[in-house]
Formats: structure tokens, sequence, C-alpha cells
């Protein structure tokens, strides 16, 4: 879709910190991360929603490999998953270390975004991708 900010980032028409691609699926660093390590994981080719993606398993043995590596990563044992769709029009899931003091509380909280600077992004697209 040509509108579509995620098949923009795909096709490299959008820079972004990519921590994981193989021939079906992109995962990079949210640009508004809840916490640092939020990662989102899509498909390559555009689909509205998750459950419309023909290689559904596929897709979820991605994001179970790629939350095993944030836990590492990150030395956490909690990694949250998000599915909403409702955003961007194009099947995505958020994946995101909590951390205890995190300020979201016994739930995430989808408002609150950290302020991490490019640096810091840089450096965690490094450590993740180190881990992979």
């Amino acid at each position: 879709m040509k509108d579509c900010i995620f098949c923009k980032i795909v096709s490299g028409e959008i820079p972004s910190k990519k921590v994981y691609e193989d021939g079906d699926f992109l995962s990079f660093l949210d640009i508004r991360p809840l916490n640092p390590g939020h990662i989102l994981i899509v498909p390559k080719k555009h689909f509205r929603w998750v459950w419309d993606v023909p290689n559904i398993g596929a897709y979820y043995e991605i994001v179970g490999k790629l939350a095993k590596v944030l836990k590492k990563t990150f030395d956490t044992e909690q990694i949250v998953s998000l599915v909403f769709g409702e955003e961007v029009p194009h099947a995505h899931i958020w994946l995101v270390p909590r951390f205890e003091g995190d300020g979201h509380g016994t739930s995430i909280d989808t408002k609150n975004f950290k302020n991490i600077s490019e640096e810091e992004l840089a450096e965690i697209q490094s450590r993740i991708k180190n881990q992979i």
C-alpha cells in the first residue's frame, strides 16, 4: 500500500532501527517506545490484520524467538506482547520488556512513552542484534 508507513519501512523508504529481518518478516525498534527494547514485528507483505497473515504460525515463531532475545538482552522475565492494529492499518505485534519501577504499574500503559535518545536507541539496537 502506497500510504502505509510500515510498507514504507519495509521498502526502506522510511528509515528504521532494524533488529531482525528474514524473507517474510521485519522487526524494528518502536520510535515511541513504552520501554527500552520495545520492538514491532511486521510481515513484509501488507496484510491489514495479524490473523490475515497466511503463515501466521511462522509469524508467531519469530515473535517467540524475539521475545526470548529481549528477555536475555534486558535480563527480564516479563515481555508483554500486544496486538492492536488500529493505529496503523498493517499487521503488527508489539513486544515490550517490563522492568521493576518502569512506570507502568501492574499493566502496560500504552500512553506512557519513554524519551530515548537516538544514541541510546542505536545502542539498544546493537544489543538486541548481538543476541540474535
